[in-house]
């Protein structure tokens, strides 16, 4: 009964994984229950989860600044305005309850997103939503971003309580967004905010669950994940970026993630969760990055709950409340972020 309750409760225990580009702060939660305890008596499992992200703060370091501060501080530097962004991600998970698994996932991303573009030296500059000046833009995109398949091993030991993941991120995500900016022209939308980065990323973690010694009903898990992309792609000259007129190349900064949680098993049908999310993302590369306003180090504790509607079903929700966040440059990032999901297991 308590493995049971246990495989439940760290089903919806997802690490969050942030990806920063440009001021874009974007999540995606891992979906990949595997990791936590799940399906180890084999079968499949649908995980359906939505996902609300207002990056509307603007932070340089560990401090907030205004748009007028950044113009201020760097004339040539773009000023962003907000990204409101919205995935619906579903996930395939298969087990074959001995040794190994597979989870698919696909985000369905809505993302309108807001620049004033780089300042011209005046006092108020780009900063002035009533004075934007001509690069800055207004732009929405919706459609399917970037596959992620991920395979894990926990043939290990009898109880089947840690093993590793390898994997990979495909650019199945469009990456070559254009809108039209405030001189009436036609306006690349930066690498880091089109739907996909366009390259292939390589996924290896590790991940243990158990539960807390000399407690009765409290449970623990721990996952630390490295997603480095192995080929990079190439933006053409059609799709320019915002402060860089040619076309080259753009590679995605590696990322590392860190996980720990707890959750009380107490209750027959709420199960209550706490985790703290830890991220370290590099800076951009590639002549058409923004090598000033991305990467950095985002913390974040994380409240949720789960309640179980019977034996095959579940459903879920958490909040990503932000304990640390050091940005390079100046980037947006948000106050929380919110989700929501369905887990059914066939």
């Amino acid at each position: 009964m308590k493995l049971k309750k246990l495989i439940l409760a760290m089903a919806f225990l997802m690490p969050a994984v942030e990806v920063m580009a440009c001021a874009s702060c974007g999540c995606s939660l891992n979906t990949d229950i595997g990791t936590q305890g799940m399906g180890m008596s084999g079968g499949w499992t649908l995980d359906v989860r939505y996902d609300v992200l207002n990056q509307n703060k603007l932070m340089s370091g560990t401090k907030s600044i205004s748009q007028q501060a950044v113009n201020a501080a760097n004339p040539s530097a773009e000023v962003e305005n907000f990204t409101q962004n919205n995935y619906l991600t579903a996930s395939l998970d298969y087990n074959d309850g001995e040794a190994w698994g597979v989870t698919t996932s696909l985000p369905y991303i809505m993302r309108t997103h807001s620049t004033f573009g780089s300042g011209d030296g005046s006092p108020d500059g780009a900063a002035n939503a009533s004075n934007p000046s001509g690069n800055g833009y207004l732009s929405q995109a919706s459609g399917f971003g970037d596959m992620k398949i991920i395979g894990r091993y926990f043939g290990f030991s009898e109880e089947k309580d840690w093993g590793f993941q390898f994997g990979a991120k495909l650019p199945t995500g469009s990456n070559s967004q254009v809108t039209t900016n405030n001189a009436g022209q036609t306006q690349a939308v930066d690498p880091g905010l089109q739907l996909g980065t366009g390259s292939t990323d390589l996924i290896g973690g590790i991940y243990k669950f158990g539960f807390i010694p000399k407690t009765e009903n409290w449970g623990y898990f721990a996952n630390l994940q490295y997603q480095a992309t192995v080929k990079p792609t190439n933006v053409p000259s059609s799709f320019a970026t915002l402060g860089n007129p040619s076309s080259g190349s753009y590679r995605p900064g590696n990322a590392f993630n860190v996980n720990i949680g707890a959750n009380y098993q107490g209750f027959e049908k709420w199960v209550p969760t706490v985790q703290i999310n830890f991220l370290n993302k590099k800076v951009d590369s590639g002549t058409a990055a923004d090598t000033l306003s991305t990467g950095g180090t985002l913390a974040y504790l994380t409240p949720g709950a789960l309640y179980n509607l019977s034996d095959k079903t579940q459903v879920y929700a958490n909040v990503q409340l932000p304990i640390y966040q050091n940005v390079n440059g100046y980037q947006l990032v948000p106050t929380f972020i919110a989700s929501m999901g369905v887990r059914v297991r066939f």
